[in-house]
């Protein structure tokens, strides 16, 4: 195992951490819990271009109005608070390695001892001609007011049927139609396009069948082994058995693929063939043991080989196991290898509806709905905030 020996100088240690998504914000906070000694108390700065956090899994629950923005993206600056953590909202545009030196758009500079790069992806848009244009992602919360925005518009339209479309058959196009599904109404027409035979392939087969049958209640339309040839502003041409039909839509969603920021593939580090920064176990970039990688951007195995997936509980386990190494090297103590485990599970259905399956447990409907809240409301950053929104859903239950 590598381990870094102390940095000997007068000035504190500075961690920087780019991204404040699970990966980053949570490697933040442990760091500020960890028991440090006085001469060893690191500087610790967060990097966003958001000021606010996001609990990416409930971002769902906006387009229903079940939940609210403060509840899914409280600021930075108040999960923060009285945490020692600083925290800087600029968008990073490269990192100088050799000066160690984070350089930022439209700021000064920032120079580091110790680097965590938990930037997440970003959807690529580029695959498809007129996808750049004309469809819109659903990844971040200015895709969620965006996409409410066109929703609000289409509804107050003299329009007959709202025709949507979305692309990719994974976790994110599955909760999404059926989302949509029931804040359309009899108004909605929804497609699901997958490349593949069928939704949800790498899914466990209780939450595959479950959300199958979901989406045939919301007369969800599924084209599978279909792949889109092109979209523009109000068609979307699909390519299935080697005949191209356009269809008529309203509203292209995209869910498909993560890519990596430009500025990430520059960097003169290992990277596998999709440009993800490739990592030891011990989450540290193969050839920089001072920089840390983890969540979307990161080509992670663990310590028994497992190709660790991008997912938030991923990013959420590895945080963990970033911050303890990153003490462990300032403090000369051994690094611990990142073990991955698997908790099963878990996707919203619709309104009052949601599939879990994993360790053990198989549950559908209700009580998976409000099974997965009360487990997210747990995972939610701070105590602080837990208790916020706990006692919010206490006061406006869950079942209206």
């Amino acid at each position: 195992m590598i381990s870094v020996p102390p940095l000997m100088n007068k000035t504190p240690v500075r961690i920087c951490i780019l991204g404040g998504g699970f990966g980053g914000l949570y490697t933040a906070l442990r760091l500020s819990q960890l028991p440090w000694e006085n001469s060893h108390q690191p500087e610790i700065i967060l990097i966003d271009k958001s000021d606010r956090f996001l609990f990416s899994p409930l971002l769902y629950e906006l387009l229903t109005g079940e939940l609210q923005t403060w509840e899914i993206a409280p600021p930075f600056e108040e999960l923060l608070a009285d945490t020692g953590i600083l925290f800087k909202q600029a968008c990073v545009n490269g990192i100088d390695i050799e000066a160690k030196e984070v350089q930022l758009d439209n700021a000064p500079n920032i120079n580091y001892d110790y680097l965590v790069v938990a930037v997440g992806g970003k959807t690529p848009l580029d695959i498809v001609p007129g996808a750049k244009d004309h469809a819109i992602p659903f990844r971040t919360l200015q895709d969620a007011y965006r996409l409410s925005e066109r929703l609000r518009i289409l509804e107050q339209s003299k329009t007959e049927k709202i025709r949507i479309a979305i692309a990719g058959g994974g976790y994110s196009g599955v909760e999404l139609a059926c989302k949509l599904a029931d804040r359309l109404g009899s108004r909605g027409r929804l497609r699901l396009i997958e490349r593949t035979e069928s939704i949800l392939n790498t899914s466990p087969e209780f939450n595959r069948e479950t959300a199958k049958k979901a989406l045939e209640k919301r007369l969800v339309w599924l084209d599978l082994e279909t792949e889109i040839e092109s979209i523009t502003s109000d068609t979307i041409s699909l390519l299935y058995k080697g005949q191209v039909d356009p269809i008529p839509v309203d509203l292209v969603l995209w869910t498909v693929g993560t890519q990596v920021s430009e500025w990430i593939q520059k960097l003169p580090l290992d990277r596998d063939k999709r440009g993800l920064l490739t990592t030891n176990a011990m989450l540290q970039a193969s050839d920089n043991p001072e920089i840390y990688a983890l969540g979307d951007v990161a080509d992670c195995r663990d310590a028994t080989g497992q190709k660790v997936p991008a997912t938030a509980q991923s990013a959420f386990q590895q945080s963990d196991y970033c911050a303890w190494n990153l003490w462990a090297s300032i403090n000369q103590k051994p690094l611990l290898p990142f073990r991955y485990q698997s908790f099963g599970e878990m996707m919203a259905l619709g309104i009052d509806s949601a599939t879990i399956s994993g360790m053990g447990v198989k549950l559908e409907g209700m009580p998976a709905y409000l099974l997965r809240r009360l487990l997210y409301l747990y995972r939610l950053p701070t105590l602080k905030h837990q208790l916020t929104v706990g006692l919010n859903w206490i006061t406006q239950p869950l079942i209206q």
